[in-house]
């Protein structure tokens, strides 16, 4: 996922064509983890018949719901920028609308507003947690802002109460891009319970969990629920698995609305049925691992990532581990990038920050000095490997390769 400056790139491109590493050595930055127990379930649903959206996937939005507990609505998604982009169509947001969102995330959370004819508005972060400056947001509010899109960034939630505050004064929406934050508690409270519109889920491959590709969307309104339903599959008036489970003639529908499709499939949500009985184990290894790094890279030239304020009933999901590199390192990050790959370690950078993507740069008219911290986190951000698979003895062959290279 990382770019470099066409420079950076050239070296690193020639350097690493003339170093083979053996793929057996390789440590990935991150790996799904799948057993049997997704193995065998993906074969059931295969033997059942059923392979599109039936009962497996409402059995995964149920599960979903009871795991997050309160009054929500759980509607599965195809991918969480198909969840982004119908959440936002739920609210209305349409041509003329503008939407803010940070400059440091995937390009996905910018795109879903333009799908709508809206304007994206991107603000910088603060320089902490890297997640939205809840200020820069307040700064970029104009008559035509009508949503906000905040990223819970590496898996820590943002500033949730100061966001909902000031959406609540300037009477705005909040879609809570969660791609990252799953199950990350913000103050006690699991991410996708918080008071915000809607919250989208991601389990793309290297998630937290993961169904493949898929997402889900989560919220308290009814109404909301049920025009993401009805937008989610052609606008289709009756639910089709109804029509096709029915035991009456059921065969009659009406198309309402200009849908999209945006299902989840059985198969994929048989794998989401599994993978989310695992995620408090899968939030336990990220954690213990998150808290090694944390202490045997003490000391070198990085800057390590913020924890969660435990005190509060704050966590962590630790999706990525981040680190900065610190300018006593004598080394830049494409530098390290480009060793660490030639000791069979892989790396990455999230993100390179949208204001300097040739799309969003040229439309928007944006330039690196409307984004200083951003800008600066950009130019020193390395994500580590972390993922539930990797062993103590993995994270300790990068903790040493790390030392061996900056201390």
């Amino acid at each position: 996922m990382a770019e470099h400056h066409e420079s950076d790139a050239a070296t690193v491109a020639t350097a690493a064509a003339a170093h083979v590493v053996d793929p057996a050595a390789f440590l990935p930055f991150a790996l799904p983890d799948i057993d049997e127990a997704e193995i065998e379930a993906v074969v059931a649903c295969l033997r059942s018949g059923w392979v599109t959206t039936g009962p497996a996937t409402r059995q995964f939005e149920q599960d979903f719901k009871a795991y997050l507990g309160g009054e929500v609505e759980t509607i599965s998604v195809n991918s969480a920028t198909a969840g982004l982009h119908l959440a936002l169509e739920s609210l209305g947001i349409g041509p003329g609308d503008e939407v803010i969102v940070p400059t440091l995330t995937f390009t996905a959370t910018a795109e879903v507003v333009r799908y709508l004819g809206a304007k994206p508005v991107f603000v910088d972060v603060e320089p902490e947690h890297m997640n939205l400056s809840i200020e820069a947001v307040e700064a970029a509010v104009t008559p035509r802002t009508r949503a906000v899109l905040p990223v819970h960034y590496a898996g820590l939630a943002c500033d949730m109460d100061a966001l909902l505050a000031l959406a609540r004064r300037r009477g705005l929406r909040v879609v809570e891009d969660a791609a990252h934050a799953f199950p990350t508690r913000y103050k006690g409270r699991l991410v996708g319970t918080l008071d915000s519109d809607i919250t989208v889920f991601s389990f793309y491959a290297n998630k937290t969990m993961t169904t493949g590709e898929g997402g889900m969307v989560v919220t308290r309104d009814a109404e909301l629920a049920r025009r993401i339903r009805l937008m989610r599959l052609h606008g289709i008036s009756q639910d089709a698995f109804n029509r096709y489970v029915s035991r009456t003639p059921a065969w009659y529908y009406e198309v309402v609305a200009a849908g999209f499709k945006y299902n989840l499939t059985d198969i994929a949500s048989s794998i989401g049925i599994q993978q989310l009985r695992k995620i408090d184990r899968f939030w336990q290894r990220r954690e213990h691992l998150a808290r090694r790094y944390h202490e045997a890279l003490a000391g070198l030239p990085l800057q390590l990532p913020p924890l969660a304020d435990t005190e509060n009933g704050s966590t962590h999901a630790w999706h990525l581990y981040v680190v900065r590199m610190a300018p006593e390192a004598g080394m830049g990050r494409d530098e390290l990038i480009l060793k660490l790959s030639q000791r069979g370690i892989g790396t990455s950078v999230h993100f390179i920050p949208l204001h300097r993507q040739p799309v969003w740069r040229n439309s928007c008219e944006l330039s690196a000095s409307q984004f200083p911290v951003a800008e600066a986190c950009y130019e020193r951000i390395l994500s580590l490997p972390l993922y539930t698979k990797m062993s103590d003895a993995d994270q300790d062959r990068v903790i040493a390769t790390l030392r061996e290279l900056l201390a």
